[in-house]
């Protein structure tokens, strides 16, 4: 973990309205809904110059017989959807949601895997922006194709053998994003309730300002961690129920500075439904 950590990965709004135009800067709307309505949502209003991605459509792989969870797209898929909302090599970007950053988080993590490092996510979401008075459109902005370039970091994305693997290393510390009421096997909707034996509970809807979508300020954040033993020097893997709230927990502590974090993608839902992995409650 470096001392001063990136906070240069969250943008706040204020930043973002002086960055409107930039012509390298891109805009991305995330916001879903399960009914479908996300599209909709986006063309109801959306911060200016924005596009929109199904992220669940564009950035997951198609469910296959046998598996649970949510698993990452492959690079050709990602390049292709990047391509065609105008995200290429030598863009900047800018990702945003109303769900307290997860999907927004999703999204970064998909690209950071295939080597896109130039994201942030706005803090707060176009909720902030709103409440900011900023600017709202509901026009289309047709975006220029581009041309993306994956270049794969395994490191950043584990998947059940490699967690397996870990148990009981001493480098390496598993951190379950969920609510404490999940973590402790108290409810769920997997076959099995608990966690992964030694992991640490970080929920990770506790890190947000109570009443916003913002996070709380880099020194809470960090007593939160420590008050969970999440400390520098190991190796730090997130899991939740399907990597999304796993994905905003790897974003919180790459802008805190720690510099080896990895999503378990599948997550418990893949994990609680295999009856030969072992489960703590």
């Amino acid at each position: 973990m470096t001392t001063s950590g990136r906070p240069e990965l969250l943008a706040t709004s204020d930043w973002l309205a002086e960055q409107l135009g930039r012509p390298d800067l891109r805009i991305l709307d995330v916001r879903w809904r399960p009914d479908g309505t996300g599209p909709a949502t986006f063309a109801a209003g959306h911060i200016p110059g924005a596009v929109h991605v199904d992220w669940r459509a564009g950035l997951i792989d198609p469910p296959q017989e046998g598996t649970s969870g949510l698993r990452l797209a492959g690079p050709a898929q990602i390049a292709t959807v990047l391509g065609h909302a105008g995200i290429g090599d030598g863009t900047s970007l800018v990702i945003y949601d109303d769900t307290l950053g997860l999907y927004a988080a999703r999204a970064w993590w998909s690209l950071r895997v295939y080597g896109y490092e130039a994201a942030r996510i706005l803090d707060g979401g176009i909720r902030a922006w709103i409440a900011d008075h900023r600017p709202i459109s509901n026009a289309s902005y047709p975006a220029a194709p581009a041309t993306f370039t994956p270049r794969a970091n395994l490191r950043l994305r584990l998947t059940t053998p490699d967690v397996r693997a870990l148990l009981g290393s001493p480098d390496a510390l598993l951190v379950d994003a969920r609510a404490a009421a999940e973590y402790r096997g108290l409810e769920g909707n997997s076959r099995r309730l608990g966690h992964i034996p030694g992991a640490v509970n970080v929920p990770v809807g506790a890190m947000h300002v109570p009443g916003t979508q913002k996070l709380r300020d880099p020194a809470a954040l960090r007593d939160m961690l420590l008050k969970a033993n999440v400390a520098r020097g190991r190796r730090i893997v997130t899991y939740d129920g399907s990597g999304v709230a796993a994905a905003r927990l790897a974003f919180v502590l790459a802008v805190l500075g720690y510099d080896d974090v990895a999503v378990y993608d599948g997550g418990w839902s893949e994990w609680g439904d295999r009856l030969d992995l072992p489960v703590d409650r």
